[in-house]
């Protein structure tokens, strides 16, 4: 099984090891090499071979790369990748972040940190989850081995979207996942990382150069991790929804100023009602 490395500090003066690397993940030890823990106690799990070049948790000693600091997330922040805030309302009508999304070329990844037991699992009930969803919206699903372990390859109907001939289009989608010291991170990607296998392994990078931070505060299993953005992004999020409700509001007024100028029953537009 392989084994995941937890930070090691110099004796001396208290600071992180430096250690050389071996390709862009690092170093991978096998079990006889050197004794697999964690910091932190955290015990080994099954899972954690899917995860031997990432996504990292952040007691573990991952590649050192640009990231953006998202609270429960750390995402890799590459030349030519938009990264993407997905929010939406809850049942109070305020706004709340739902997910990340990296964006490349024509390749979508949206990512969800979810709250885990100790034990793995939790992935295998995700996916039978969506396969339930994505079956019961017309769709098709099929589990694979990939790059991270158990994933499904989905076809996903596109609402209001038909042939020439009627029939309904669909796109392919990948659901991929992993088990993590008490978190699961989620991945679904859409477009060319979903259909092109020579563009699959970018978005796979993408997925595995991840930090989950999973933090030692109490949440249920299966919660979505808060995920926080830098104030920059904050006001930027704030300036985009006050331009969305300005748009809103000047829609209304036209709309109103139409319905007052419109025709009354039998007469002309504008104008007064003809007997």
């Amino acid at each position: 099984m392989f084994g995941r490395r937890g930070k090691k500090r110099d004796k001396n003066t208290g600071h992180e090891e430096q250690k050389p690397r071996e390709g862009a993940a690092g170093a991978v030890s096998f079990g006889n090499e050197v004794e697999p823990v964690r910091s932190g106690g955290e015990p080994v799990k099954e899972a954690d071979r899917h995860r031997a070049t990432g996504p990292w948790d952040s007691r573990e000693e991952a590649p050192e790369v640009k990231r953006m600091d998202l609270g429960s997330m750390k995402v890799p922040m590459e030349q030519g990748t938009d990264i993407q805030v997905n929010v939406a309302q809850d049942r109070q009508g305020k706004q709340k972040i739902i997910g990340v999304t990296l964006v490349r070329g024509k390749t979508a990844l949206q990512v969800q940190p979810f709250a885990a037991p100790k034990s793995s699992g939790l992935w295998d009930e995700m996916r039978e989850e969506l396969r339930e969803q994505v079956v019961k919206q017309g769709g098709k699903a099929e589990e694979h081995d990939g790059t991270f372990g158990p994933e499904l390859k989905a076809l996903v109907p596109v609402p209001g979207r038909t042939t020439e001939d009627g029939k309904q289009l669909a796109q392919r989608v990948r659901f991929i996942g992993v088990d993590g010291p008490r978190w699961v991170l989620r991945g679904v990607i859409r477009g060319e990382g979903a259909a092109k296998p020579e563009v699959m392994a970018e978005a796979e990078k993408l997925f595995a150069d991840i930090v989950v931070v999973r933090g030692d505060h109490p949440v249920p299993p299966s919660e979505l991790l808060p995920i926080t953005v830098p104030k920059q992004i904050q006001e930027q999020m704030a300036k985009a929804a006050q331009a969305r409700a300005a748009q809103a509001a000047q829609a209304r007024r036209d709309a109103a100023r139409q319905a007052g100028n419109g025709a009354a029953p039998g007469g002309t537009p504008g104008g007064p009602a003809q007997a």
